[in-house]
């Protein structure tokens, strides 16, 4: 089992890093999410065509580039910690299901970056639903593909991604399979926690970054015993929850049968882990953190939409106390 990332891996995480900081910083985000279509749709074209990502952990039989879990949660981790919007997760989501299914039909326009694509995973409700030309619903162990339908936009906590609420008919039946969607869904359970990781990452790195410059009663707030404290319980829940995420991916590559496991054990502890630090972040700012035009309330939000996306926490603990027979 490898935690610590290979030479290639830190390359890539680099070449994303570096993009989404030139093409999409903080304030183009909040541009994007203010726009009628709720991010920038050169953005995307941009990281599929000159990064190829919508097409990273695709097989190569479908027009992807083979890569392993380990690498796209690399690159997840770096999209959370942009706070990227756009239907990046939604159709790596829906990449997911397709691959383990085996459909033909949808992932070589997934892997090309022209076919956006989305699992309804609460219901009726998707991610980026009224955008997709895809939505996957699960019934079970049926997988539909589903092409028209009425699409509502919802009201979201998380002002940086968007919901609909689709009207899914009878579609086309892809493939029923219970092992292929389980895996899917631990899988899925493995991506959220990349980019939960990310977004843990950057409201950390935000708060320390500000309490070596703030200044109260004479001193920054960082030398203060009680700041010290929080930034370090910060920093433990930051590096179990890279632990878990990049032993979650190993096992996605290389140990499937320890993928219920390290899924279920992914988002009980990271998501709620990266929900706190994103509060305590939040909240150690001070007065400015509650403002409209600071981005830790961007942070915030997009954490406990995230928490919430795949189930409140305590199913994922029931699963994982269920797995583990305790």
């Amino acid at each position: 089992m490898k935690l610590v990332l290979t030479e290639e891996q830190r390359e890539l995480r680099g070449a994303v890093r570096s993009f989404l900081a030139s093409v999409s910083p903080l304030p183009a985000v909040r541009r994007a999410a203010e726009s009628e279509l709720g991010h920038d749709p050169e953005v995307y074209r941009r990281l599929n065509g000159e990064l190829g990502l919508a097409g990273l952990a695709i097989p190569e039989e479908y027009g992807g580039a083979g890569a392993g879990y380990a690498e796209l949660a690399v690159v997840l981790e770096e999209t959370g910690a942009a706070l990227l919007p756009g239907p990046f997760l939604a159709t790596t989501l829906a990449a997911i299901l397709l691959t383990e299914v085996g459909d033909k039909e949808s992932l070589p326009g997934i892997a090309a970056g022209t076919t956006v694509a989305t699992v309804a995973l609460d219901g009726d409700r998707a991610l980026n639903g009224a955008e997709a030309d895809v939505i996957l619903a699960v019934d079970g162990t049926r997988v539909r593909a589903v092409r028209g339908g009425d699409r509502t936009p919802l009201t979201t906590l998380d002002p940086t991604r968007r919901q609909a609420r689709v009207e899914l008919g009878p579609g086309e039946e892809i493939a029923s399979s219970e092992a292929a969607v389980a895996r899917a869904r631990d899988l899925f359970a493995v991506a959220v926690a990349a980019e939960q990781l990310g977004v843990l990452r950057a409201s950390l790195d935000a708060i320390v970054a500000y309490a070596g410059v703030r200044v109260t009663f004479g001193r920054l707030i960082g030398s203060y015993q009680g700041v010290k404290h929080k930034l370090a319980d910060m920093h433990c829940k930051l590096e179990q929850a890279e632990s878990i995420v990049r032993h979650a991916a190993w096992a996605a590559d290389e140990a499937p049968g320890e993928l219920p496991t390290a899924a279920a054990l992914a988002q009980a502890y990271v998501g709620r882990a990266c929900f706190e630090v994103a509060r305590d972040s939040l909240l150690l700012h001070g007065g400015i953190g509650f403002t409209w035009e600071h981005d830790a309330h961007l942070y915030y939000k997009r954490a406990k939409a995230d928490e919430v996306l795949l189930g409140p926490s305590r199913t994922h603990r029931a699963r994982l106390a269920e797995l583990l027979e305790l």
